[in-house]
């Protein structure tokens, strides 16, 4: 029977229960693209479960047991989320939704620091691509390497993710004006070569965009953290605190949450889809070696913008929900 007194744990489990299969779908969708899992759907074609059509070759050996795999992360997340509800029975809704706040804030500084990096180091060695400058300066093997994808992507941008990561542990802040100036700095540059020097590359346009489209998607969620998103409307600003309540849970509930979900869901689901299908082939700008090699991460920014967006969204619902409950 749902209480007033129970009705708190329903809603953390529910809650965490969202974040948590997200979390599974997507390390499941790293080891169906990257490592050739199966993937629970066809786990259930197998058996023609769901609506499924059964496949024309049946899942065997240790193909079927890595799909066994993938589903038991599920219901082994979901495990941990009721273990840990539990264990925290007394830690209030308030109290969920700044953990989730905070690890959204962390998720958009260490995007922002990435993109930041990885831009520069990017556009440095197109630069020296495109002026011949690989081979005198890093040798001729880099001459050869740094202009293949994979490569540069694999031995240069990844490293540079990884450290951002951890710079961003270590920060507090969001340095989301510092991209807003470079955003109009890099455009400066341009106009300054363009008609001054007559000196003009498509890694210096890819760069603008790089950054502009990123501090666009990031401060998405950054936003919607300090209340910053314009609401349109004529009922809200007039409403009870009960009220902006009922509404900013409702509309979390209904519209926010689902939303992102239909982001992720789709834009992974499958190998052609249209995150992953950049992603796997390390897809660069039209200009090739003349541009940035960061296309894909652009597909990227947009996993990282519902994603975040999702975290916060649900610490929106809880919040909300408390306050609701506590009166």
């Amino acid at each position: 029977m749902i209480t007033k007194n129970n009705l708190p744990i329903l809603i953390r489990i529910f809650s965490y229960s969202i974040l948590a299969i997200t979390f599974v779908f997507l390390v499941n969708n790293i080891l169906t693209v990257w490592f050739d899992w199966p993937g629970i759907k066809k786990l259930f074609s197998q058996y023609g479960l769901f609506g499924f059509k059964k496949l024309n070759k049946p899942l065997e050996g240790s193909t079927l047991t890595f799909a066994f795999i993938q589903l038991f992360f599920y219901l082994l997340s979901l495990f941990l989320v009721v273990f840990y509800v539990l264990k925290s029975i007394k830690q209030s809704l308030e109290s969920d939704a700044k953990i989730l706040t905070n690890f959204t804030a962390y998720i958009i500084r260490s995007s922002f620091w990435a993109v930041l990096i990885v831009g520069i180091a990017d556009a440095l060695v197109s630069f020296m691509v495109v002026e011949k400058l690989t081979g005198p300066i890093l040798g001729e093997y880099l001459k050869v390497k740094l202009v293949v994808p994979n490569f540069r992507i694999t031995y240069v941008h990844f490293p540079l993710i990884l450290i951002s990561f951890v710079i961003g542990y270590f920060t507090r802040t969001v340095g989301f004006i510092w991209l807003a100036i470079l955003v109009v700095a890099s455009e400066f540059a341009i106009v300054l070569s363009r008609f001054i020097f007559e000196y003009e590359q498509a890694f210096q346009g890819d760069l603008v965009r790089f950054w502009y489209s990123a501090l666009y998607l990031f401060a998405s969620a950054y936003a919607l953290m300090h209340e910053g998103h314009v609401r349109v409307d004529v009922l809200y600003t007039g409403f009870s605190e009960r009220k902006k309540a009922w509404t900013n849970s409702m509309g979390s509930l209904v519209l926010g949450i689902p939303l992102c979900l239909i982001v992720i869901f789709l834009g992974m689901g499958g190998k052609a889809s249209i995150i992953n299908g950049p992603v796997i082939s390390f897809e660069i700008t039209q200009q090739g070696s003349n541009g940035l090699y960061l296309l894909y991460l652009m597909a990227v920014y947009l996993a990282v913008f519902a994603v975040s967006m999702l975290i916060q969204f649900t610490s929106y619902f809880m919040s909300s929900s408390h306050k609701l409950l506590k009166n």
